[in-house]
């Protein structure tokens, strides 16, 4: 089965085995027509990318406890990133403290403390300086700019951002609008800076994109 799946889906998919109504709110797809599926290949041609979503994940990785917001949507081919607030670090802010030096430590005084601990993290601070690690250095940590485009055929690991490439302003353009669709019609709380505001609370009212909020 070549179909795009993400893991919201898998909750619609057991309401739908349950003989469950999913309520209105929910705008994630059962997979039991996947499951149920006698052929392999495409089941369901709509079904041909998926979007992805990011604000926080250690609340004080930055200064005010500010997010690092993305969204992007990932078809067969390519991979478009859109960064809202590209002059923040998307790993968190650097600080006095490097890295973790023991279990003692918190993780909040760390630096780049929205990427966990671990010996990778630790080898690109250490070797920052050096040749060997520069580059690794700055793939991880370094600010980002606000739209990011990856040919996943030619470039699997993503290392060549294609978003000035002349060559490839149609599908930058085909996939920024088609982003910014899904965000319209799930009303993303990013276009009025919400997550922004901690904590953050829903309000009932309209949100609307604006090409200031974009």
């Amino acid at each position: 089965m070549d179909d795009f799946v993400t893991l919201k889906d898998l909750a619609a998919t057991f309401l739908e085995a349950g003989g469950v109504k999913p309520p209105a709110t929910m705008d994630a797809r059962s997979l039991m027509p996947q499951l149920l599926a006698e052929k392999s290949g495409v089941v369901d041609p709509t079904r041909d990318a998926a979007i992805f979503g990011r604000e926080r994940h250690v609340p004080n990785a930055r200064e005010d406890n500010l997010p690092y917001p993305a969204r992007a949507i990932r078809t067969k081919d390519f991979l478009y990133i859109r960064n809202f607030k590209p002059d923040r670090y998307p790993f968190g802010d650097p600080r006095a403290k490097w890295k973790l030096a023991g279990p003692g430590d918190e993780l909040s005084n760390a630096s780049f403390s929205d990427m966990d601990a671990s010996l990778t993290k630790s080898w690109l601070i250490d070797h920052r300086q050096e040749e060997a690690g520069k580059a690794f250095f700055e793939i991880a940590f370094g600010k980002r700019p606000a739209e990011e485009l990856y040919d996943l055929r030619k470039d699997p690991q993503q290392m060549h951002n294609l978003a000035t490439s002349p060559e490839h302003q149609t599908v930058l353009k085909q996939l920024s609008a088609r982003l910014l669709k899904v965000q319209q019609d799930t009303r993303d709380p990013r276009f009025e800076d919400a997550f922004d505001q901690s904590p953050y609370i829903e309000r009932d009212k309209n949100l609307k994109a604006t090409p200031e909020t974009m």
